[in-house]
């Protein structure tokens, strides 16, 4: 079951949204809420993992919450404007709906969630098998096999990482917190360098006192990370 919570000020509007809800087998509906700022309380208390969202809301405004939250579940705008799509799209939700919804609309964006819903669930399933050879990652709504050996490093942007392969000038990029898969990695095979950086051993050519580099490409070391290159030079 996905968990979901509903959030719209117009009373009407959320009835029929919960309504809808309630006409989708694989939702859960945990909280339909009038404002912005109570959603907030309760997906502190429990785990959320769809929000049906208006976006002007009197206080915080849907765009505005889905701005504020660091750890994102998927969302559903479902606005009378059609001059937020874009941005919405670049907050990277899910779907964006204009009212009134037909219910056929609402179902197809509701199985589209679905699909992103079992694709992360399945790339969180195949890393946590501890397959040291390889895993696979969500990118854009296919699953793509990531080959251990073949990471040279790893760079950490907000809520994405990069994954750097030598097979590749292109790097994969994927929705992932950098502790996910630094927890997932071969410890013997990788090494954090950096808040920002994880580095296949491997690859490593050379080493300085704030900095390792990768052939020419030299990325920083941190503080924090010091003791564990000196651990690895020292061997």
């Amino acid at each position: 079951m996905i968990r979901c919570i509903a959030i719209d000020d117009e009373p009407l509007a959320l009835e029929l949204l919960q309504d809808n809800i309630s006409k989708v087998p694989f939702l859960q509906l945990v909280a339909a809420c009038d404002n912005a700022m109570e959603a907030l309380q309760i997906i502190e208390k429990q785990p959320v993992d769809l929000i049906f969202l208006d976006i002007q809301m009197p206080g915080l405004t849907g765009l505005q919450l889905i701005q504020s939250m660091t750890v994102k579940p998927m969302f559903i705008l479902i606005t009378a404007y059609e001059k937020y799509a874009l941005e919405g799209y670049n907050l990277d939700v899910t779907d964006y709906l204009v009212k009134p919804v037909a219910l056929d609309r609402f179902i197809k964006a509701c199985y589209k969630a679905k699909e992103l819903f079992e694709l992360k669930h399945a790339s969180k399933d195949n890393i946590a098998a501890a397959n040291t050879e390889y895993f696979f990652v969500n990118v854009e709504y296919s699953l793509v096999k990531i080959t251990v050996a073949d990471i040279m490093y790893i760079e950490g942007l907000k809520d994405y990482i990069k994954i750097h392969l030598k097979s590749s000038s292109k790097p994969v990029v994927t929705r992932m917190p950098m502790k996910t898969i630094e927890d997932q990695l071969p410890t013997k095979q990788f090494i954090r360098i950096h808040k920002s950086y994880i580095v296949g051993v491997s690859f490593i050519t050379s080493i300085r006192k704030t900095s390792l580099f990768i052939d020419t490409l030299e990325l920083p070391v941190s503080d924090h990370y010091r003791d564990a290159i000196a651990a690895l030079t020292a061997k």
